[in-house]
């Protein structure tokens, strides 16, 4: 097995969105701000190659949006699916399976793409398949108000049009253990119903892709949740409990939204799990 770290492209986020309650003054210290309170994001997705199979975890925003839509977003940098995949030897078709953590257009935007005519949307991927869950898929396709302007259509519907979509099997507590996929998968319920956390047990290692379950490494603190999450208090539990996992085991966090740390080991404290060690993905790949 072999893994690539695929940066999708760069954006902003209202700081305190991404905070929720906790002050500016406590969270500007790991995640600055700028003159319109906008914090640097990135869409770090994470390439798994095992076998005869290309794994691509999450895709990004896509470019298929329209100019007033991005402009929300302040959009930065060169890095695109593309060219990321171009850097390690790869093409978009030779990817097999596009596993999407949950269907947020910030993490599934770019599996679907406009056709040759700009008429309709198809596939980017042409040769994958599309992972999801059913409980995530049924959430997302009847989706409450709160979440209606995250979950977008078309990026979500052409995937079941193609006959491209599979869903994974459901746990009965929060891991599934040796996924259709091949790796474990954390459900946790609190940022969205049934978004999946990859675990991946790599060179007697286990990385987790963090999704937005740990967005950047300034949101470790339990307290520290997103003014996105949908139910806030579970998060606080599902957090603080895959959190003493990661520090009773070791595990090496993926962080997706971190603009400047891209893997974290964490550690006990006196004050809760907190920070031990920052990586590079060339420091651990």
């Amino acid at each position: 097995m072999k893994l690539y770290p695929i940066n999708a492209g760069n954006f902003k986020l209202d700081g305190g969105a991404m905070f929720g309650v906790v002050p500016k003054s406590l969270w500007t210290r790991t995640n600055p701000a700028d003159a319109n309170n906008m914090i640097d994001i990135a869409a770090r997705c994470l390439l798994i190659e095992d076998g005869n199979r290309l794994i691509l975890i999450d895709t990004g925003m896509g470019n298929k949006q329209s100019e007033k839509f991005f402009g929300y977003y302040h959009l930065w940098g060169d890095d695109s699916i593309d060219k990321s995949l171009k850097a390690h030897g790869f093409h978009r078709d030779d990817i097999t399976d596009v596993f999407m953590t949950h269907l947020h257009f910030d993490h599934c935007g770019g599996s679907v793409q406009w056709n040759k005519d700009k008429t309709g949307y198809e596939p980017a991927f042409k040769n994958a398949h599309y992972w999801s869950n059913q409980d995530h898929w049924q959430w997302a396709t009847k989706p409450n108000k709160r979440e209606v302007a995250s979950f977008l259509k078309e990026n979500i519907l052409p995937m079941e049009e193609s006959g491209q979509l599979k869903f994974t099997a459901l746990p009965q507590k929060d891991i599934l253990k040796n996924s259709a996929l091949g790796f474990d998968i954390f459900f946790a319920n609190g940022h969205t119903d049934k978004q999946m956390i990859p675990m991946i047990h790599y060179k007697g290692k286990t990385i987790c892709f963090m999704a937005d379950l740990l967005p950047t490494v300034g949101h470790l603190p339990i307290p520290f949740v997103m003014g996105y999450d949908t139910r806030p208090l579970l998060t606080l539990d599902e957090k603080e409990n895959f959190l003493n996992l990661a520090a009773d085991n070791n595990y090496y966090l993926f962080l997706e939204h971190d603009a400047n740390n891209e893997i974290i080991t964490v550690k006990h404290t006196e004050k809760g799990v907190r920070l031990d060690n920052l990586f590079t993905c060339n420091d651990i790949f």
